[in-house]
């Protein structure tokens, strides 16, 4: 997510490493590298030129501080115009509820086909159950056959349910008849999944507004696919002169998406952008800030959002169980396996490692999925004895079984075990409150190319 523009905005920040003081002529080559990965990235190019403009306005004649030198004050610049263009440090994104807890909020998703949205119901759905509201999601998309299903099964892997009816083709009674069932089922919260099209055409217009008027939504999200680039404001843009939505979803910003539509959407309809989705699992999905997407596209990490994950899978019980394993020098692969699974259950590894500031150029383009896969393959192949007992590996017999079991070199096999003191100690820190060096520890040690799995 922002790798492109991130690598782009190193680079030309880069030409002013070794200045001491900013003048006209040393800031030209680095604004206009600025100026080229912003276009590349698919910025307006209005935009890009004034983005550029206010830049060179705020930094030509600027006293530069003794602490700093003119490439951080540079990136201090473009952070604050990157901020701005993005929606300011405070924008609105709460969503809306209603202010009668005994009547269900009503959230509409609305977009085009393709866009995500059915996926992005149900992980707003999952984000909602984790804040401790009940969601209840309809499947109103009755032009699209699998439709329903998808929702279903989606939803289903997270226990929330779907109403939905198969065979009738009226969306406003079936949204009539899901208000109904989410009063009778306790349900708060009551997430629409719409209808989509290929483009915008008049007859989708008229039943979104239909379903809008109907229903009075206390939230209205447009969901947009960020691999659109420039096409995701245009068809946001026709979508907000006809029905008045409340936020924007970016969807796909874990594909090839070069991130220019995020970064300048909002500026230009004129609405927040509300969250982000960044991968397939239901929990790849992320509140948007301004200020932290800011910093994780010049390279300087987002802790703060870092640390919320971690928390989210915090478990109290199970930390104290594994530290006191630890302690007793008890810890074996099975709980070593257990780590890995809650590892991955912050989020997607490249999203995590760009969120920890000056650790990602150590890592990419490496295959971060790939170290993960082969100690869980080395853990599989072992028998119960041998996950319970690390210590009976030392016989090369069943070494060399469970390199021929899990397809990985003997070679490979003799490293993890002699890393696996090292993760005893890293275990330590990852099961303790603080989160601070949870990732960054664990990641570098398992992932480093020359030195692991």
């Amino acid at each position: 997510m922002f790798e492109y523009l991130r690598n782009k905005l190193d680079k030309a920040l880069h030409l002013l490493k070794e200045q001491n003081r900013i003048t006209e002529i040393n800031i030209v080559s680095s604004l206009k590298e600025i100026g080229r990965a912003l276009i590349d990235a698919d910025v307006n190019y209005k935009i890009a030129k004034n983005f550029i403009r206010k830049i060179k306005d705020k930094s030509i004649g600027k006293k530069v501080l003794t602490s700093l030198n003119p490439k951080q004050l540079i990136i201090k610049i473009v952070y604050d115009e990157l901020v701005l263009l993005m929606g300011g440090k405070n924008p609105n994104i709460e969503i809306n509820f209603s202010k009668n807890p005994k009547n269900p909020s009503i959230i509409l998703i609305c977009g085009l086909q393709g866009s995500g949205k059915t996926t992005f119901a149900s992980k707003l759905a999952f984000f909602l159950k984790k804040k401790n509201k009940t969601p209840l999601l309809v499947a109103a998309d009755i032009h699209r056959p699998a439709a329903i299903d998808q929702l279903k099964r989606i939803a289903d892997k997270v226990d929330i349910p779907v109403f939905y009816l198969k065979e009738n083709k009226n969306v406003l009674s079936i949204l009539d008849k899901s208000i109904l069932y989410s009063y009778k089922e306790n349900r708060n919260v009551i997430i629409i999944d719409t209808a989509g099209r290929l483009a915008i055409d008049q007859f989708m217009m008229d039943e979104i507004i239909k379903i809008n008027q109907h229903v009075h939504p206390h939230e209205t999200l447009f969901v947009v696919d960020a691999m659109t680039g420039q096409d995701a404001i245009n068809t946001a843009q026709s979508f907000s002169k006809i029905l008045n939505f409340d936020g924007i979803v970016m969807t796909k910003l874990d594909g090839d998406s070069k991130g220019g539509a995020a970064i300048t959407i909002s500026s230009v309809v004129k609405k927040p952008i509300k969250f982000i989705s960044n991968g397939e699992k239901i929990e790849d999905m992320e509140i948007f800030y301004p200020d932290r997407f800011a910093n994780r596209i010049l390279g300087m990490g987002d802790i703060v959002s870092l640390v919320e994950k971690i928390q989210e899978q915090f478990d109290e019980k199970k930390t104290k169980k594994i530290y006191h394993k630890i302690s007793k020098n008890r810890f074996n692969f099975n709980d070593l396996l257990g780590q890995i699974q809650h590892i991955k259950k912050i989020g997607n590894i490249k999203n995590i490692i760009s969120m920890i500031p000056g650790v990602e150029k150590y890592f990419f383009p490496v295959d971060q999925k790939h170290s993960f896969k082969k100690m869980e393959a080395i853990i599989h192949s072992m028998t119960y004895e041998e996950r319970e007992n690390p210590k009976i590996l030392s016989d090369i017999k069943r070494k060399k079984r469970i390199s021929k079991g899990s397809g990985i070199t003997l070679s490979h096999i003799d490293l993890f075990l002699k890393q696996f003191d090292d993760i005893n100690k890293i275990m330590k820190k990852i099961n303790t409150n603080s989160g601070k060096n949870i990732v960054k520890d664990f990641i570098y040690k398992m992932m480093n190319k020359e030195n692991s799995v």
